[in-house]
């Protein structure tokens, strides 16, 4: 087993230890769904556990996974992060793991790998599930027994790391279709968190907004975000999730010039097929109890998704949201009533 963490003290290293769980305590959680996962994670914190973040691409694991580092023992140790999807094949071994000189062609120095790199702290594994399976063999000697085989070295190294990772698919159906060794997964997914997608937690879309226009917003600009544009983020289903809402409000900066943003700066409503995103777990919130199910929307799911969306881009006028849904208007009343949504002028 990977070995208890080494005790840090923050006052030696000429900082100030930061006040218990401020990391996690300062994401954006409004929604039930992501109190759930903050709360997950709070636990995690405490311990050293092995933790899988789960969750469709761009809903901010790795922002889960730095809170996590930030609130655990090892705050002031490393934090090490790699994109699994992005190593070479050929060199996914030296890069994790590393290699002595001349191991082979090419290894014109030594390298030593980002285990190594984590040592004492932890190390975030992205994307977990697109390491190949020769590699997943190694990493799994690496966690259990907590020592690494550099290429080429006569001796393994001990390395002290926790490890977190984060995926976007479902590893039991990888386990289940021979991609992903059962042992490893069992291993990696003690805890699993479920970071949930926008669209399942809709509260959190105008306070993240904000934070994230600070942000981007050049140095001493103060952005602002008009009522119906902060509608038009609340209805829009987001399916690039927190990433996809960032790149959307970079440009309506620009497209503001330092004015407030307005729906017009925004881009325009999805299409009604965008709205089930563009990976799995589309009603799911946070759990450890598993993955998700990969089940879609109904289709009564996506008509309220896109009559929301239209509805805020109209600012709630009734007679308006109707002509751009090619609908009459007491069809688009009668919709309203049988789909659970409040509606009416002035509404969104």
């Amino acid at each position: 087993m990977i070995a208890r963490p080494k005790q840090h003290d923050p006052a030696a290293a000429g900082g100030v230890a930061p006040a218990p769980g401020a990391a996690l305590r300062g994401l954006v959680a409004e929604s039930a769904a992501a109190r759930a996962a903050v709360a997950l994670a709070r636990r995690a914190a405490a311990s050293e556990i092995a933790v899988l973040f789960e969750g469709e691409s761009g809903v901010g694991k790795e922002v889960f996974a730095r809170a996590v580092h930030a609130d655990s023992a090892r705050a002031h140790a490393p934090f090490v992060a790699v994109n699994c999807g992005a190593l070479p094949e050929s060199l996914v071994e030296s890069i994790l793991f590393g290699h002595e000189r001349g191991a082979f062609t090419g290894a014109v120095e030594r390298r030593a790998g980002k285990f190594v790199e984590a040592d004492g702290g932890v190390l975030f594994l992205d994307e977990i599930g697109e390491l190949p399976l020769s590699a997943q063999v190694k990493l799994l000697r690496a966690v259990q027994e907590g020592e690494v085989d550099p290429l080429g070295a006569a001796q393994p190294r001990r390395v002290n790391i926790r490890l977190l990772a984060a995926t976007n698919r479902d590893l039991r159906r990888e386990v289940a279709e021979g991609r992903f060794r059962e042992d490893l997964f069992y291993r990696v997914s003690a805890f699993p968190v479920r970071i949930p997608p926008l669209r399942v937690r809709r509260e959190d879309i105008a306070p993240l907004a904000l934070r994230l226009l600070a942000r981007l917003a050049p140095d001493g600009a103060q952005p602002r975000l008009t009522p119906e544009a902060a509608r038009v983020l609340e209805a829009a289903p987001w399916p690039g999730n927190v990433r996809e809402l960032e790149n959307a409000l970079h440009r309506a900066l620009v497209l503001a010039d330092g004015g407030p943003l307005r729906p017009e700066h925004l881009p325009a409503p999805a299409p009604p097929a965008a709205v089930h995103g563009a990976t799995q777990g589309a009603t799911q919130g946070a759990t450890h109890e598993g993955p998700h199910d990969g089940a879609l929307p109904t289709l009564s799911e996506v008509e309220a998704a896109h009559i929301r969306l239209v509805l805020a881009r109209c600012g709630g006028r009734m007679a308006e949201a109707a002509r751009r849904l090619g609908i009459g208007r007491s069809t688009l009343y009668r919709k309203l009533a049988d789909l659970g949504i409040s509606g009416g002028d002035g509404a969104a």
